[in-house]
């Protein structure tokens, strides 16, 4: 089953190697057929630090990293960003 990626702005950058994700959709309302805006607020891994407040992100699915991490980021303002994989650490 594909991972699923989510963008969004960042609203916190204070955590060390986390950010928090505000991720805006639209849904339409069952019974008066209106347009509603929805948020809510995803804490995602930034292992390098690099994401500032502001920031566009894209945000991926992952196995659960700690009670309320289980995204990770994938691309900040356009750019893919690399991760510093486990394997090349040791």
């Amino acid at each position: 089953m594909p991972r699923r990626v989510l963008t969004g702005r960042v609203t916190s950058d204070k955590m060390d190697k986390t950010i928090t994700v505000l991720v805006d959709r639209r849904v339409m309302h069952p019974l008066y057929k209106k347009f509603i805006r929805k948020s809510k607020k995803y804490a995602a891994h930034d292992e390098a630090n690099v994401c500032k407040i502001g920031d566009l992100v894209r945000i991926e699915e992952c196995a659960p990293i700690s009670k309320r991490k289980t995204w990770t980021l994938v691309e900040r303002n356009g750019q893919t960003v690399a991760e510093a994989s486990p394997a090349s650490a040791g």
